[in-house]
């Protein structure tokens, strides 16, 4: 397959951010600067990435519980209002799930509407071809699946119809009365998730779940440097700064520094 190296964008990234000169940094502005310098087909995987703002916009649409419009989706308003009266432009998923919604005809029975709609975008990306946001999300999807399993056991929660997705890590959350589910081999990061779990902050251990996903970020690209995928990565760590400058904002200047440090770190082992 052929791979396109974006040299003087990922070279300049850390200037790029701190030319803003404040926090938070828009993700939405970064993808619209970025439209503007990727191959179309680099673009699409970027908008990948916004497109649970867009599955949100419609669930609220759908619902009419007029919630506010998340504008950095890939979609507008009115796009989506369209969409819902005759599904073309959206993906495949979203145009499924529209038409499932409509008949009121489940496409994964017993499940609330908003988890069906997470189980079909994440079934979509996993069909794709690119093996970084493949890999980045099949191991967010049993990252989070662990978590709740967590949760299940700890409040006594049903089991059936508590994960997204079928696969061996869910039968075996679904089955196992293990600590670890049997699953330490199968997830090499078990034994990091049983240690965070035992925390009793709800902070902490929300910084630490997201600085499990941040380090797998950095080990799916160890050999990338200047390819989409670095782009992915820093998207992805973006989201997480915006997040945390919301829910603690200490939390999340730290991951903005830490972000611009991997980035020049990055580039230096690049040369």
């Amino acid at each position: 397959m052929f791979v396109r190296n974006y040299y003087y964008l990922v070279a300049g990234l850390p200037d790029l951010i701190l030319d803003h000169k404040k926090l938070p940094v828009a993700v939405a502005e970064f993808r619209d600067e970025l439209e503007h310098q990727l191959h179309p087909d680099d673009l699409q995987l970027v908008k990948l990435l916004f497109l649970p703002a867009d599955n949100t916009n419609l669930l609220n649409l759908l619902e009419k519980n007029q919630k506010p419009f998340d504008e950095t989706g890939n979609f507008t308003l009115h796009e989506l209002e369209q969409e819902i009266k005759e599904p073309s432009v959206s993906p495949e998923y979203m145009q499924r799930f529209i038409h499932a919604y409509k008949e009121d005809s489940p496409v994964f029975t017993g499940y609330l509407w908003e988890n069906q709609l997470t189980w079909l975008y994440y079934d979509y990306i996993l069909s794709l071809d690119n093996e970084f946001l493949k890999e980045w999300f099949a191991f967010n999807l049993h990252l989070n699946n662990i978590l709740t399993a967590f949760n299940v056991r700890k409040y006594k929660l049903p089991r059936e119809n508590a994960y997204i997705g079928e696969n061996t890590i869910i039968e075996a959350l679904k089955k196992s009365s293990l600590k670890d589910f049997g699953l330490s081999a199968d997830f090499p990061h078990m034994e990091a998730l049983l240690s965070i779990d035992e925390t009793e902050s709800l902070l902490e251990k929300e910084k630490s779940v997201d600085m499990l996903r941040w380090d797998f970020l950095n080990e799916l690209n160890t050999f990338n440097y200047f390819t989409i995928e670095v782009l992915l990565a820093f998207i992805i760590k973006l989201f997480m700064v915006e997040r945390w400058l919301q829910l603690d904002p200490e939390t999340g200047k730290q991951l903005f520094r830490k972000l611009i440090t991997d980035l020049e770190k990055s580039y230096e082992q690049s040369k």
